[in-house]
């Protein structure tokens, strides 16, 4: 048998009027024979290289019978692991082993929600936050759309879905940081407006200086929402030192919040400490959205009772290869007829 080739796809930076919608109201009530693998670093191949059809939907649906799930494989140095096939993954749905039926490592469009912070703290930390999204949409296809949404005091949808970026990047280079930071509305009209995507691949990314001091919505209601919608959220937060003085109750609850929401969702938090990592770290997540492995699978409980089912998934260890970590969205919630 030929060996299997495992690619692994080191991180490489690649060359950013209108409707201002306001948030709606808030309701009242609301394995062994993996052996022969070899290593490799190489990219993967550019979209639009695959053979028609190749490409299959990359996000965690349901529907009478399938379930979907992206996942992201890092090495300890957290390169992307490539050409990794259906063999390497196990999965369970609450601790029940589940067959894998699909499986898919291909770049589909993506639909982006950009939540960029416009609050007070955040000026001079505004033009690194803009290069930050330069850096994400130079990683886009032309199928990929995208809107904006600013927040300072209340949250707003500048930009409407959009496959031009320079409209955004446009909008952007006029931003000034002014007013409170009403993180959790934002991320609630975020995927709001998500619900108007024309992409089955839904992502969300954060770029946020401090914890939310300003919001109608709660962190429960948010927790709530992101574990029923289908949508990775990621987030890049500049945080200020936990020793800093004059920080909030809120500000020092920020980090946590957003890692716990990023990995609901089977996202992440880049926690940033320094702000020229901020370009860098955008264009990671977009090769990172780009180089997700899809598994699908009929779920053996098929009870439509709308209960949250819990997911887990683990990579086999090729012999040879350094340790391997994975990400993936850690349940969904079963229809409910």
């Amino acid at each position: 048998m030929a060996a299997r080739r495992i690619g692994v796809l080191g991180l490489a930076v690649v060359g950013l009027g209108l409707t201002a919608d306001k948030i709606p109201s808030k309701p009242a009530d609301t394995t062994a024979q993996q052996s022969q693998a070899k290593v490799a670093i190489e990219p993967r191949a550019k979209p639009g290289t695959e053979a028609p059809g190749a490409r299959g939907p990359a996000n965690l649906r349901v529907d009478s019978t399938l379930v979907l799930i992206n996942v992201t494989v890092t090495d300890p140095v957290n390169r992307f692991v490539t050409n990794l096939d259906k063999d390497f993954f196990q999965l369970w749905e609450d601790n029940v082993a589940q067959n894998i039926t699909q499986f898919s490592s291909e770049d589909a469009p993506l639909s982006v929600g950009l939540v960029f912070d416009t609050s007070g703290s955040m000026g001079s930390k505004l033009n690194k936050s803009r290069q930050a999204a330069s850096q994400f949409f130079k990683t886009a296809n032309p199928e990929d759309e995208f809107f904006l949404v600013q927040f300072n005091d209340r949250a707003e949808l500048i930009v409407p879905f959009t496959h031009a970026t320079e409209e955004i990047q446009n909008r952007l280079t006029f931003t000034q940081a002014k007013g409170k930071t009403a993180l959790l509305d934002a991320i609630y009209l975020a995927i709001n407006t998500m619900k108007k995507a024309k992409n089955p691949r839904k992502a969300i990314l954060v770029i946020s200086d401090g914890g939310d001091n300003s919001s109608r919505y709660t962190e429960s209601e948010i927790r709530n929402l992101v574990a029923e919608a289908d949508v990775q959220l990621y987030a890049m937060g500049i945080f200020e030192p936990a020793s800093a003085r004059g920080r909030t109750a809120e500000e020092l609850s920020g980090p946590g919040l957003l890692s716990e929401i990023a990995e609901k969702t089977g996202g992440r938090h880049f926690p940033i400490e320094n702000l020229n990592e901020l370009p860098d770290v955008a264009a990671k997540i977009g090769i990172e959205l780009r180089n997700q492995y899809v598994l699908g699978y009929k779920p053996i409980n098929q009870n439509r009772d709308g209960k949250y089912r819990r997911v887990k998934v683990k990579v086999k260890q090729p012999r040879g290869f350094p340790q391997l970590r994975a990400f993936w969205r850690l349940g969904y919630y079963a229809p409910s007829q």
